[in-house]
């Protein structure tokens, strides 16, 4: 199939890599991969902020980035998550767009999502000798029901033994805006997340969302563990070089 890679914000600006590997990747699985140039944000900020209208305007734009896509492929859970469960309510009014954004939705998918349920594809025959502790993310966990899947591909990759993190539910204190609004709750909770990141004795700490793994790995390193953070993608491209 031919598979548009949407990059997210913090991906295309931190984390360019995750789109190169997963278009290394489709295309080991004999898929075809575009990038849409009209991709931008898909509005969370704003929409955090309640700022609606301007949302609307930039959710419009990433809809019209993927109109023409076969399907959409993206490595993050909060931001797909955002296309999935705000979409349909920004555009409650206005029956083109919803139509249009039901139509995304039912394409669009966090990449371990895709790889492990839609394409059945867990095993890319990675090898990296790595003890990795896994954080799950709010979003990818909560709105999008992603558990299982990024573990699926990390027992895949040889070499990768996976330790529990200890109170992996809680959440990191990044969520976006929060952590601006909020800094002295938000620190709290990235202490005690990182603290337990710690206490797993991994050497790599991994998820699917960049903005938890850039909070945690930041309060690490200033506190003196740096524990390196890689996206669960990261891991696979390095496993399969």
């Amino acid at each position: 199939m031919k598979i548009s890679i949407f990059i997210t914000c913090l991906g295309n600006m931190l984390y360019p890599d995750l789109g190169v590997t997963m278009a290394k990747i489709f295309t080991r699985l004999g898929h075809t991969v575009d990038f849409p140039d009209k991709q931008a944000c898909c509005g969370q900020i704003s929409f955090n902020s309640g700022y609606m209208e301007d949302t609307r305007a930039v959710a419009r734009n990433t809809i019209d980035a993927f109109e023409k896509s076969e399907v959409v492929v993206a490595p993050s859970g909060s931001c797909i998550g955002m296309i999935h469960h705000n979409y349909p309510s920004l555009f409650e009014n206005d029956p083109v767009y919803l139509k249009k954004a039901n139509e995304l939705i039912n394409k669009s998918y966090e990449f371990s999502q895709f790889l492990v349920n839609v394409l059945k594809q867990p095993d890319l025959g990675a090898r990296y000798k790595a003890k990795v502790t896994y954080h799950p993310s709010c979003h990818a966990t909560r709105l999008m029901g992603i558990r299982d899947e990024p573990l699926t591909l990390l027992e895949h990759i040889q070499g990768v033994e996976v330790v529990p993190l200890p109170e992996a539910q809680l959440c990191c204190g990044f969520g976006g805006t929060f952590a601006i609004k909020m800094p002295v709750i938000s620190e709290a909770m990235v202490q005690e997340k990182a603290q337990h990141v710690i206490e797993s004795g991994a050497d790599i700490l991994t998820g699917l969302d960049m903005g938890c793994l850039l909070n945690i790995s930041g309060y690490l390193e200033k506190h003196g563990h740096p524990v390196p953070a890689m996206h669960v993608i990261q891991l696979l491209g390095k496993g399969i070089e």
